[in-house]
C-alpha cells in the first residue's frame, strides 16, 4: 500500500501546534466507530525519544517521528487497518483493551480502549512509532477483537 507524504515542517514548536489543532482540537473516528482522544501531553511520548538511542527519558525530538504525523488519523481511519492486541509492558501480557493499528509499513498506532458513560468504546491515544525492530512480534500478537475487549471492560 503507497504511504501518505511526509508532514515537513521547520520547527518542532509548529509539528505540536499541528497536533493541538488537528489532533487534540479534532475528531478522530477510527474506521469501526470508536472515537479518539488526544492529550497534549501525548506530544513528548509520541514524538521525542532518548537522545542516547535506548530506554529511559525522551529528550530529543524525532524529526522520523514527526513527520509520520499525519499517519495517524489515516491508520485509524482505515478499513483494512491491521489490528493486534496491544502488550503491556508493565504487566508483562497482551491486554484486550489495547490496540495496535498497523496499515503504513512498520508504522504502529497504540490506543487504549474504556467506556463512555452510555456504555460506548472510546479510545485515548497512546503513541506511534516506526516499529521496524518489532513489527514481527506485534503482527504475531492475537488479533484484536471487539467483543473481547468490551467483555473486559464490563467486568
Amino acid at each position: 500500500m503507497a504511504v501518505p507524504p511526509l508532514l515537513i515542517l521547520d520547527h518542532p514548536r509548529k509539528y505540536k501546534e499541528h497536533y493541538e489543532r488537528h489532533y487534540c482540537r479534532g475528531n478522530i473516528v477510527t474506521s469501526d466507530g470508536i472515537r479518539i482522544y488526544f492529550r497534549q501531553q501525548k506530544f513528548g511520548h509520541a514524538f521525542y525519544q532518548n537522545s542516547k538511542g535506548r530506554a529511559g527519558a525522551k529528550d530529543e525530538f524525532s524529526p522520523e517521528r514527526a513527520q509520520r504525523m499525519d499517519w495517524i488519523k489515516k491508520t485509524l481511519e482505515h478499513p483494512d487497518a491491521e489490528l493486534f492486541i496491544g502488550w503491556n509492558k508493565e504487566n508483562k501480557c497482551h491486554e484486550d483493551t489495547r490496540r495496535v493499528s498497523v496499515v503504513y509499513e512498520s508504522f504502529v498506532v497504540i490506543i487504549e480502549l474504556s467506556l463512555k458513560k452510555t456504555g460506548e468504546l472510546k479510545g485515548n491515544f497512546v503513541t506511534c512509532y516506526l516499529a521496524d525492530n518489532s513489527i514481527d512480534k506485534i503482527r504475531a500478537a492475537p488479533i484484536w477483537d471487539i467483543d473481547k475487549c468490551l467483555k473486559n471492560l464490563e467486568k
